[in-house]
């Protein structure tokens, strides 16, 4: 299992962080106690009360801290050498499927990612703009550095960035696995890249 990024300036906060991030892909939300959390981090369940009001409030913090920590891949990938084509999808794959791996790969997933929707729906929106404009930075330099004109095609950067993403998101509820997910990104890649092209 992947540990949560230690970039919280509280040491204590980030151990609880990743205690909790460990009990609750082991056992699941639903079953996971506060005790459980101050067990796994090594805190006392005062000190976790210090920081932390609940379990609900602890899953958000750890779902702004893996959403800001994928934005900032996707950015660091795109700022790669290379064509841009590998770039964008050294991007998704970093941001995006290494991030689901270790939630997809534990038994609790599922639930975890359910309580996304119900927990941190506004965190995920708050994340789709962050990509979203990552994205569309990247797709507007590359017109510029091949003297596209978008808008003489009828496009822009954040319009081809939302068509992306879109993309990504019908694909992955209509492909299940890790592998073929990449292989659908692939041909994603390829048509946001061919908008690209003098």
């Amino acid at each position: 299992m992947t540990a949560l990024p230690r970039n919280d300036s509280d040491p204590k906060r980030a151990r609880i962080l990743e205690g909790a991030m460990k009990v609750f892909l082991a056992y699941g939300y639903q079953r996971v106690t506060m005790d459980d959390i101050a067990r796994a981090a090594e805190v006392s369940r005062p000190a976790l009360y210090l920081l932390f009001k609940n379990k609900a409030e602890i899953y958000r913090a750890i779902g702004a801290m893996l959403l800001d920590q994928s934005a900032e891949s996707a950015r660091a990938a795109l700022a790669e050498e290379g064509p841009f084509a590998l770039r964008l999808e050294r991007a998704i794959d970093r941001s995006l499927f290494a991030m689901m791996k270790t939630i997809t790969d534990s038994p609790h997933g599922a639930e975890l990612l359910d309580r996304k929707n119900t927990l941190a729906s506004d965190l995920a929106a708050v994340w789709r703009d962050k990509i979203g404009t990552a994205f569309g930075a990247a797709i507007a330099a590359e017109a510029e550095r091949a003297r596209i004109d978008l808008a003489q095609r009828g496009l822009t950067a954040g319009a081809l960035a939302d068509l992306l993403l879109d993309g990504l998101e019908g694909m992955k509820s209509r492909v299940p696995d890790p592998d073929g997910q990449r292989d659908g990104m692939r041909p994603l890649v390829a048509v946001i890249a061919l908008a690209l092209k003098p």
